[in-house]
């Protein structure tokens, strides 16, 4: 008879679930998972060590490129830290208008994920739903930055530049009507401010209408209750942190426990799962985008009562305005020194996290004094979850791979930095 032994599978790169840069090595006993061995570093692109040759305010368009699902938070951690280093305290509207893009960014990688996790495990639908609310949420980043993902717009001292007063509109084409362009544009007609405020009021029924194709979808329990198992105290030592963490069953959430910015003054609960299974961890998610949305109105309802500075006038630090360069001699020199030159910080050592959507997401910055830091190291909360993925795959069936891969949120650019 012959010996029955296991065998080694390669699961991905070129699978889809895979990212394209995840090479999982299986070792299988028929269809059940015996060993899963990540190898990363495909996508390993030196991030953190081209941080320590360019001037601190030259490394923000990096940070952008870490998670590239959640752009303005990564630049958040960032940034933080290089103010918690100068020793600068920002304009208040700046702090509301960062804590409004942070959720308005966890809502987008929430989307994200929801649509991705959805179609990796066959379910098509919830990928177009997710995307299409997206959409609008990228017209935002554009309207504010000029730039779809990308954005660079958190800067030490503040955030680039205010709000704008006006919607970018679409416009009739070869592929849409002129009364398919008005119905775009209907929302469109105020500020920036009034069409976000539209979206806070649309999308908790678009949030129903996920959950009315997922919820209670049997196949989708099928494939997620008692899958990838993390118990309480296991998560503590894996290093899990955010959604991870609360799906099981632990309160921990930065916003609440070390405030930053303006999150103390802002009402919001922390949704928190019982089973540590993917489908808690999906219903955790979910509740996290109600909670984002109640924020966001919050921020938008300050930020039209409150007009003012959004970035400090110290231009040693902040480049100073457009019409001054035009016209003041000390404005170009002050603009020309901080854009060659940078500015300098006090020698030592500060690290500053955020709740980023995946979890905590923390920039270590050793300063020598020098107009570059001397390192720096990211927390990349990916990092810890993709770690757990042998202990989570074992026992399952090949198939669940794919669902563990999904729940743990993974986005390689902040893994293999």
């Amino acid at each position: 008879m012959p010996e029955i032994k296991n065998y080694t599978l390669n699961f991905g790169p070129q699978h889809p679930a895979a990212h394209g840069v995840l090479r999982l090595v299986l070792e299988m006993d028929g269809e059940v998972i015996e060993r899963a061995d990540p190898h990363i570093g495909l996508l390993h692109r030196a991030t953190e060590k081209l941080a320590e040759t360019k001037p601190y305010n030259q490394t923000i368009g990096y940070m952008d490129r870490l998670d590239y699902v959640s752009m303005m938070c990564n630049e958040h951690g960032y940034v933080l830290a290089i103010e918690k280093l100068l020793g600068i305290d920002i304009p208040e509207r700046a702090k509301y208008i960062r804590v409004m893009f942070d959720e308005i960014t966890r809502i987008m990688n929430h989307l994200m994920w929801v649509g991705t996790h959805a179609l990796d495990v066959g379910a098509m639908t919830m990928f177009l739903y997710a995307f299409r609310e997206r959409e609008d949420l990228l017209d935002i980043y554009e309207a504010v930055s000029g730039a779809r993902m990308h954005a660079t717009y958190y800067r030490p001292g503040g955030v680039a530049r205010d709000l704008p007063d006006r919607m970018p509109q679409y416009l009739e084409s070869r592929w849409r009507s002129k009364r398919e362009a008005e119905r775009l544009n209907a929302n469109r007609q105020g500020s920036m401010l009034d069409f976000i405020d539209d979206f806070t009021r649309r999308f908790p029924g678009y949030i129903d209408e996920y959950e009315t194709l997922l919820t209670d979808n049997r196949i989708w329990k099928q494939r997620t209750v008692g899958i990838g198992v993390v118990s309480e105290e296991r998560a503590y030592q894996l290093g899990f942190t955010g959604p991870m963490l609360r799906g099981s069953g632990v309160e921990w959430d930065l916003r609440k426990k070390q405030p930053y910015e303006v999150y103390e003054r802002m009402d919001f609960d922390i949704p928190v799962g019982t089973n540590g299974d993917c489908y808690d961890r999906y219903l955790v998610r979910i509740e996290e985008m109600r909670q984002s949305t109640r924020i966001v109105r919050q921020c938008v309802e300050w930020l039209r009562n409150n007009p003012g500075p959004v970035i400090i006038g110290n231009h040693k630090i902040a480049p100073p305005r457009r019409e001054e360069l035009k016209a003041d001699m000390e404005g170009l020199i002050h603009h020309f020194k901080l854009f060659t030159e940078g500015y300098t910080t006090p020698p030592g050592e500060v690290y500053a996290a955020i709740e980023h959507p995946k979890g905590e997401f923390g920039v270590y910055i050793v300063s020598d004094g020098a107009n570059k830091p001397y390192r720096v190291k990211v927390r990349a909360p990916g990092f810890a979850h993709l770690s757990s993925m042998n202990e989570m795959a074992q026992g399952h069936m090949l198939a669940d791979v794919v669902a563990i891969i999904g729940t743990q949120d993974i986005v390689f650019g902040e893994i293999d930095r």
